[in-house]
């Protein structure tokens, strides 16, 4: 799938009549993937390509409004500093405009394997589980 570099803000999914911008804010990230789901729960992934100012962005000239998505961020798992970096897991954009689909609980949706929060983190992938980010032109 063709990304440009895009830009920083504004943050969220943007569409200009031409594409999708896709920007995520995060001061520990080392690495932002930007999960795309079709209605069937498929995935394609897409490594963000530029940081800016802590903000994670590219541009998708295929993406339409409507596109269900979700972020996988990698980076440090360090309780102490509290940075829990878990690409396993599937994250909702703060910036969403809306959100589809329901929550199924399940110890995956967990950072942390049950019963030892300060443990190893817990890699079940969560994405099948969670609300995926739908974004519309409001």
């Amino acid at each position: 799938m063709k990304v440009w570099p895009g830009k920083p803000h504004p943050l969220g999914a943007e569409f200009d009549g031409r594409g999708t911008n896709f920007s995520l804010f995060s001061e520990v990230a080392e690495g932002v993937e930007l999960c795309l789901f079709d209605r069937e729960g498929n995935q394609t992934i897409v490594e963000l390509p530029e940081q800016t100012a802590y903000c994670w962005h590219g541009f998708l000239p295929t993406v339409q409004p409507g596109q269900l998505y979700g972020y996988r961020v990698h980076g440090p798992y360090d309780l102490k500093l509290g940075h829990r970096c878990n690409p396993a897991k599937l994250l909702l954009d703060p910036y969403a405009k809306a959100i589809t689909g329901q929550v199924r609980w399940d110890p995956a949706l967990l950072p942390y394997s049950v019963g030892d929060p300060m443990g190893p983190p817990n890699n079940q992938d969560s994405a099948q589980l969670v609300i995926s980010c739908h974004y519309s032109i409001l």
